[in-house]
């Protein structure tokens, strides 16, 4: 898409960064993230937003902006947490270091009923992730709205600077979208985004990276995969999808993605690995380390099953790029490393070997994209599978007892979240293993085995998610059958964490 009256987002390094170009998307408008340190490169922007991030503008190394070149483009501007600090410096005022990390849920309470905040209630629920706050205010600085303390959460500069210490982005600002909305609202005419024009670009992007080159495509049957292969085939290159079994995939999965590529004619070949994986993994309890094997492995595997392959293909999605921080020139932290995320992955994109089109979208663009495809809604509508597989849902060290309880327990879970018509209503549900044994009694008799924990989440793009209230009878059935057909399980757990500060994984 030609970058003209697009949306800049500017990345500081905030976890949430890239949900702020997906709300701009949804609002119909097309954006764009980038680096500060490369304004200059922006294009022709309609507006700019910088967003928030974990360093302190009194760090001696804080990202910085040219501020008179910033100024130069001459287009409203909304800075978000580390944003609004930055632009606060900017205007001559000062920023001071809080005595308490303010994280969580907040008041917000609009001084005025324009501009920003338009049609939001006197009274708002906002998340704040922050540790400084705004000091000094400049002459030409307002005040805007407060907290429920009094304190100033958003500043206004003239008539098209403006800032917020809080995060519209997420679902826990319960008004964020509709603010997001009408800062948008005051930045003229905006170029518009449309899934189909999206698509266009990306075969468009494929074709000229990898031309006549022979492309290796690793498939999971997850959605991410699935609408990448799909893609690839579509864009007309020469391109061999792979299904590794590495022994860590849930019960009957195999069978049922073959079935699924089948019916999309999309032939992928399928590479039994299991024996090859859990041996590499034996012993291992440390998750980091757990997930660079498996990453690795899968690269081994890859090339040993195609050969002279030119191009890796991933479905990374932007989840995994920025809780990995694998950016070079991220000013994220590092969540934790994903298996498409390995120091061997990251030696060949410098190499131009690898090729991940899905990199800037979330999982609902994803299967936004796949509609247009015209993958089957039953396809596209699988909850999301980890790379790593099951190693992520059993901590510490793996063993064939540990992943044949698993998939046990997670078969009835699933298939009664199906029955019951709660796996439409969740975004991803799994049983896990607690690897630690505690007493029960079975048949009247003493018993020393594991415990199950089971997840049910809703989310919209997996940066942030909360648990389902499953219905207790349901919750009382799984547990039941789970009791009594799993040999090793004495105990049914349900994970009620919402993320964060839980991940979704528990690895």
């Amino acid at each position: 898409m030609e970058e003209i009256n697009h949306v800049a987002v500017l990345d500081f390094g905030s976890q949430y960064t890239q949900l702020i170009v997906r709300r701009v998307r949804e609002l119909g408008c097309f954006a764009k993230l980038y680096q500060p340190e490369n304004l200059a490169e922006i294009g022709k922007p309609g507006a700019i937003i910088l967003s928030g991030g974990p360093s302190s503008t009194s760090d001696e190394d804080a990202p910085d902006i040219d501020f008179d070149l910033l100024k130069s483009y001459d287009v409203p501007v909304l800075g978000v947490c580390y944003g609004m600090q930055l632009l606060n410096i900017k205007f001559g005022g000062s920023v001071k270091s809080s005595k308490h990390r303010e994280y969580g849920q907040a008041g917000l309470f609009p001084v005025v009923s324009e501009g920003l905040y338009a049609g939001i209630s006197a009274e708002s629920q906002v998340w704040m992730s922050h540790s400084d706050t705004v000091d000094h205010l400049a002459d030409n600085c307002k005040i805007i709205a407060k907290n429920q303390h009094g304190t100033p959460v958003s500043l206004q500069w003239g008539e098209t600077f403006y800032g917020i210490q809080f995060h519209p982005e997420v679902t826990h600002s319960h008004e964020g979208t509709q603010i997001l909305k009408n800062f948008l609202n005051t930045c003229g005419e905006l170029a518009e985004f449309k899934i189909e024009d999206f698509k266009q670009e990306l075969i468009e992007g494929i074709q000229a990276k990898c031309g006549n080159k022979q492309v290796v495509c690793g498939v999971s049957g997850g959605v991410d995969s699935t609408v990448l292969a799909v893609l690839l085939n579509e864009s007309g290159v020469n391109v061999q999808a792979i299904y590794v079994d590495q022994g860590l995939m849930r019960k009957n999965e195999t069978a049922e993605v073959e079935a699924n590529f089948k019916r999309m004619g999309v032939p992928i070949t399928v590479v039994d690995a299991s024996e090859r994986f859990l041996t590499a993994l034996a012993g291992e309890a440390d998750p980091e380390k757990k997930r660079k094997i498996i990453g690795n492995m899968f690269i081994d595997v890859f090339w040993d099953a195609v050969g002279n392959a030119e191009m890796l293909a991933q479905g990374t999605l932007y989840p995994d790029v920025i809780e990995s921080a694998s950016n070079e020139n991220s000013k994220a932290s590092t969540i934790k490393t994903h298996h498409n995320r390995v120091d061997r992955i990251l030696e060949m994109q410098k190499e131009g070997k690898v090729l991940e089109p899905l990199a800037e979208l979330f999982k609902d663009e994803v299967r936004e994209l796949g509609a247009t495809m015209g993958i089957a809604q039953d396809i596209l509508n699988r909850h999301p599978f980890p790379g790593p597989g099951l190693a992520v849902r059993c901590p510490g060290d793996l063993t064939k007892e540990k992943l044949d309880i698993i998939r046990d327990c997670d078969a009835i879970f699933i298939e009664e979240l199906k029955a019951s018509g709660w796996y439409e209503k969740t975004w991803q549900a799994y049983a896990g293993l607690i690897p630690v044994k505690t007493v029960g009694v079975k048949g009247d008799e003493r018993s020393y085995e594991f415990a199950t924990n089971l997840r049910a989440v809703i989310s919209e793009d997996a940066m942030t998610a909360d648990w389902v209230d499953l219905p207790t009878p349901l919750l009382r059935k799984v547990s039941s059958r789970i009791l009594n057909e799993v040999d090793g399980i004495n105990r049914v757990l349900y994970d009620i964490s919402s993320k964060p500060p839980a991940s979704i994984e528990w690895e």
